[in-house]
């Protein structure tokens, strides 16, 4: 069963108030749980003290059959044999060494086997005396599914939703009515999956500090929120009591991807620990890729590096407001924007000899871009850009499956570095800029107000995917004239994309735009570089 994060749906808001006063909020202590099957299969909201509350007793027919002769009869009995997950129809027989059980399925319930056909009996009955016993099948903890135990424990009419997450932590999100409930629910997650599930957390409280980095308590196993999730073929190493990470948001961070294209300038203001800043780099795009969280900066160079693409990818760790202000201003120097690591450096260390060379070798840019759903929107978007992107074809760097000529020049051709880069310089150019800060994305675009120098400008805009939450009581249209308001220009074909429902009246969508022209600033006859300071 793939368990990872599980979410209560909506439905615990209707759940019965007066059945919910009359169930025990009971503290779980060892493998002690509130609610059970009583051998009669009602259920119980009453205290039981051990794992034997959960024994379900089943009377099955077996057939005495000589141990040696057990693999030929299951053979001819196919169809008939005990047919339940996780339980064996062949068992020992607790009489003789020389002898099994061969138990059968319920639907064979006369003494005299009437139920099988005479055929297979006869076939049997060549190879052994058949001898009829009865069997007492027992189906414990062990044997039901966290599926089956959570839906004993928690009121009627509650449904969980499973989310894969490839991590050894859990993370749930219990809302209120369930609280009383989470010890429990953690302890069943956290048996039913150990050892692939190692820790059980629940979210705690509103997200309410500066980093959008939730509260967690851990309720079940190890107190160690260091783990590694995998997305879209990247490794993502992170802290969930330092970080913010969403495993929900995985196809959306192959979708907006997938729209990039090899060799393109990529900019993204609240990058986190890189799940867009990361695939778009194996996609051969240069990232320069902000955060204001010191902890997320650290954990996105430490993932450049584990999917081997830090030299596509310049990190920063300022707000983010100065720091598309600076990354946009020309320098006098072309050096007024210090990034937070040495990854930069890459961007003017090749010459038009590396990259020549580079293809000579049969080099070839390792792009890893999947199918996504969502092409209606990817089409609406290509169409904004009007086909108009020019992809710098000199952008290459070597895959991690070199071909074999190359691998037969051993080490007189080594992997060569993505430091083969073209001098990207985000005044002249950037492709995309990512916006994913959903709960105040759009206060931030005014941070592109006369901010792009024309005399240096190379190319069209840049295309702004700015992602944002609509409430039931609004619309796209208030969407855009707050986006207007921010920019102080007008938005040309915009392009909404629902993304997911986050609550029953509150969604999380992404809006693309070309960046108006009013976002360009007039240079000053002389001047060499506008100010860098925040608006």
């Amino acid at each position: 069963m793939s368990v990872g994060t599980r979410n209560i749906s909506r439905g615990l808001r209707a759940f019965d108030r007066k059945t919910r006063r009359g169930i025990q909020a009971l503290r779980l202590s060892g493998a002690v749980f509130y609610r059970s099957l009583s051998p009669a299969g009602k259920q119980d909201y009453g205290t039981r003290t051990n794992h034997g509350s959960w024994q379900k007793q089943e009377e099955q027919s077996s057939l005495r059959i000589p141990r040696e002769l057990c693999t030929k009869a299951t053979r001819l009995l196919n169809g008939y044999l005990l047919d339940k997950p996780r339980v064996k129809p062949i068992t020992e027989d607790p009489t003789s060494e020389k002898t099994r059980y061969v138990i059968l399925c319920e639907n064979v319930q006369n003494p005299d086997l009437s139920d099988i056909p005479s055929e297979k009996l006869d076939e049997l009955k060549k190879l052994c005396e058949i001898e009829v016993v009865p069997y007492s099948l027992t189906l414990g903890y062990s044997y039901w599914t966290a599926d089956h135990i959570l839906k004993q424990i928690l009121p009627p009419g509650v449904e969980i939703q499973y989310l894969s997450n490839a991590s050894h932590v859990a993370h749930l999100n219990i809302h209120d009515e369930l609280l009383p409930f989470k010890d429990v629910i953690a302890k069943v997650i956290y048996d039913k999956n150990y050892p692939r599930i190692k820790t059980v957390v629940n979210k705690v409280g509103m997200i309410t500090n500066e980093f959008r980095v939730p509260k967690f308590e851990v309720l079940a196993g190890e107190s160690d929120m260091v783990t590694e999730v995998k997305q879209y073929g990247a490794t993502f190493k992170l802290d969930y009591s330092l970080v913010y990470w969403n495993s929900r948001l995985e196809h959306e961070h192959i979708r907006l991807v997938s729209l990039f294209r090899p060799g393109e300038t990529i900019c993204d203001m609240f990058a986190g620990i890189g799940p867009f800043a990361i695939p778009a780099a194996q996609k051969g795009c240069v990232v320069y890729a902000n955060d204001l969280n010191p902890d997320s900066i650290r954990y996105l160079k430490i993932n450049a590096k584990i999917n081997k693409v830090d030299d596509y990818v310049v990190a920063y760790n300022m707000d983010a407001r100065k720091f598309i202000s600076q990354l946009m201003a020309v320098p006098v120097c072309e050096s007024n924007l210090e990034p937070d690591n040495s990854m930069a450096k890459a961007c003017d260390t090749c010459s038009v000899k590396d990259i020549d060379d580079a293809k000579e070798e049969g080099t070839k840019l390792d792009v890893r871009e999947k199918e996504v759903a969502g092409t209606d929107v990817k089409n609406e978007v290509e169409d904004v850009q009007n086909s108009s992107r020019t992809v710098d074809s000199s952008v290459v760097a070597e895959s991690g499956n070199a071909n074999s000529d190359h691998k037969k020049k051993g080490n007189a051709h080594k992997r060569m570095k993505a430091s083969v880069l073209p001098k990207t310089k985000a005044w002249e150019h950037v492709d995309h800029v990512i916006m994913n800060l959903p709960a105040s994305a759009l206060q931030f675009l005014d941070a592109f107000r006369a901010i792009i120098s024309r005399k240096n400008w190379q190319g069209q805009l840049p295309l702004v995917h700015c992602y944002c939450f609509i409430r039931a009581n609004e619309t796209t249209e208030s969407i855009i004239s707050d986006a207007e308001s921010a920019l102080n220009a007008k938005i040309k074909d915009p392009v909404f994309h629902r993304v997911r429902d986050v609550a029953p009246n509150k969604a999380m969508l992404c809006l693309s735009f070309m960046l108006p022209e009013a976002c360009f600033i007039e240079d000053i006859p002389g001047s060499t570089c506008h100010a860098t300071e925040g608006l």
